[in-house]
């Protein structure tokens, strides 16, 4: 998306508070942001139902770049950096979605995010044991362990010139600046290796 003659980088911004979180909180520090896409995805509507943000994995289970479904073999499309360096995971948000929820939940959501991501970091998402591998046995102890480090990192005293416009919802966002534009990603695609 070109970049407009004045506005809020919106996906810029939330890069900046994801190395902020990354930095100063200990069970994020094994994640390389400069390996993240962090992206927007726009909502159809202002309805709070639905994905707030996801995290997608550009590798498979233990890093492998590809995987085998009903006996065929597949590897994911590549997304690359401006310098041509491959993305390792993609970082979305729902707007107006994400920016119509509460301050500390637009933190939370966040961090719940980033806390997916390996900590081999390595392409693949964290693998929990069980059947629920994405989100624990319990994903609300998974969300409170979230909201926890979200806290967290707020009492680290990060500039608050971070932050402070998710203190806004959409329209307000609006109202200030005028124009809220970013990075936006394709969702990457499965791709059959063929053999030779």
């Amino acid at each position: 998306m070109a970049k407009p003659a004045q506005g809020l980088d919106f996906t810029e911004k939330m890069r900046r508070i994801c190395e902020s979180m990354t930095s100063r909180v200990a069970a994020l520090q094994h994640i390389r942001m400069d390996r993240v896409a962090v992206g927007f995805t726009q909502t159809r509507s202002a309805s709070q139902y639905g994905c707030y943000a996801t995290l997608t994995p550009l590798r498979f289970e233990n890093g492998s770049l590809t995987t085998q479904r009903n006996g065929r073999l597949y590897t994911v499309q590549r997304v690359l950096d401006p310098q041509g360096m491959e993305y390792l995971y993609i970082l979305r948000f729902y707007v107006p979605r994400f920016l119509n929820s509460d301050f500390r939940y637009k933190l939370t959501t966040t961090v719940h995010e980033l806390l997916h991501i390996s900590e081999k970091f390595d392409g693949d998402i964290r693998r929990f044991e069980g059947r629920c591998y994405a989100h624990s046995s319990s994903q609300k102890d998974y969300d409170a362990y979230a909201e926890q480090l979200a806290s967290f990192w707020l009492a680290t005293n990060p500039p608050e010139e971070l932050y402070s416009f998710l203190h806004l919802n959409f329209e307000e966002l609006q109202q200030k600046y005028g124009n809220l534009y970013g990075k936006q990603y394709a969702a990457p695609k499965l791709i059959r290796v063929r053999k030779e």
